[in-house]
């Protein structure tokens, strides 16, 4: 298997406190077609690393030292707008907070709909089509797609960042605690997806 995504010596810290890492020297390869598993008890860094793949990390932390490296090429060295056609496209996110991470003053279906535009071209009868498609798969009617996010219980808009992030069927999906806020019926059937 060819290797798909490399972490190499990864370390973060705040950008006031250089000193107090967050982060220490992380290396993981992530091989095409495989799930790899990264385990670790709350505060140690799990999701600061899967932001750091996303170059989505918050202005006050900062990357000391190591390279990310997907498909060959070193994602530190990407300018925003080239990191803004991998993300989504390329790579997907599953974030662990779906009220935060959904727009509040957007449809869920207009929010699963820009990915499809912006990457695949989509438009018209083909989008609106695709996105009943995507609510369908992650078990949310498709008549739902003009709700806004909080008119969602929480496992329904779980289920709708699902749906955002394999839209476009990317390379790599990261999912952070993807499916806490899902019923244990539905856990089952949601990563079938993800796969």
């Amino acid at each position: 298997m060819s290797k798909l995504l490399q972490i190499q010596h990864l370390t973060i810290a705040p950008q006031q406190q250089p000193e107090r890492l967050l982060v220490k020297d992380v290396n993981l390869v992530v091989e095409a077609g495989k799930t790899t598993c990264v385990v670790g008890e709350s505060g140690s860094g799990k999701s600061l690393t899967a932001l750091s793949i996303m170059g989505l990390l918050s202005t006050q932390l900062q990357r000391l030292q190591g390279d990310i490296i997907f498909k060959g090429q070193s994602l530190a060295s990407l300018s925003l707008e080239e990191m803004r056609k991998i993300r989504g496209c390329q790579i997907g996110m599953i974030f662990q907070e779906p009220m935060t991470s959904l727009n509040p003053v957007l449809t869920i279906g207009f929010q699963i709909a820009e990915p499809l535009s912006v990457h695949l071209g989509l438009k018209g009868q083909a989008l609106h089509a695709k996105v009943a498609e995507l609510l369908t798969q992650v078990g949310i009617p498709s008549d739902r797609a003009n709700a806004y996010p909080d008119e969602l219980s929480g496992g329904q808009r779980q289920r709708v960042m699902i749906a955002m992030s394999i839209a476009c069927r990317p390379a790599m999906l990261i999912a952070d605690e993807p499916t806490t806020a899902l019923d244990v019926t539905v856990q089952a059937q949601i990563l079938r997806l993800m796969i």
